[in-house]
């Protein structure tokens, strides 16, 4: 079972789109703040720890800069990089990427038109920047590039029954 903490400047678009198909979420709109803090997701969980959860998602506020240097009380790092953002990412936003676990290169969908976004680019940078990491891809759109990811979940946040 899994649980979302979702963290944005405003709005609750993403949390209702969780809830639409049936996730628990608790969304924290920080207003100015440019980042979770762990005072908030620790109020959000209190909301969510009614319900058995296997595994809770924090999904920061969205960028790549202010969240890095906060601890949440996350057990595990992963970045998210959309093939539109392009490949450069862990060069020019560094921190982040240092503290990654796993990345996942989302949107590989959409490779055969973004021709300059290099997946081997963003291996070699997140390799330089964090030894051991893993880069994985994903697409919403099919499904074949799902078994690693799930494969890293299951291995890490998973306890057996």
């Amino acid at each position: 079972k899994v649980a979302v903490i979702e963290g944005d400047l405003e709005t609750e678009n993403d949390a209702l789109r969780l809830r639409r198909k049936g996730i628990p979420v608790v969304q924290i709109t920080t207003g100015m703040a440019c980042h979770l803090d762990a005072q908030m997701v620790n109020t959000a969980w209190q909301t969510l720890c009614c319900e058995p959860v296997d595994i809770l998602f924090i999904e920061n506020v969205g960028n790549l800069v202010c969240p890095a240097s906060f601890d949440l009380g996350q057990h595990h790092n992963v970045v998210l990089l959309s093939v539109p953002e392009g490949d450069d990412k862990p060069e020019k936003y560094p921190v982040m990427f240092r503290q990654a676990e796993a990345v996942l290169v989302t949107k590989v969908d959409l490779l055969p038109y973004f021709d300059d976004f290099s997946p081997e680019r963003v291996r070699e940078e997140v390799a330089l920047l964090a030894p051991g990491s893993e880069v994985l891809q994903l697409s919403t759109k099919t499904t074949h590039h799902w078994a690693p990811w799930l494969a890293w979940l299951g291995e890490r946040c998973v306890s057996p029954a």
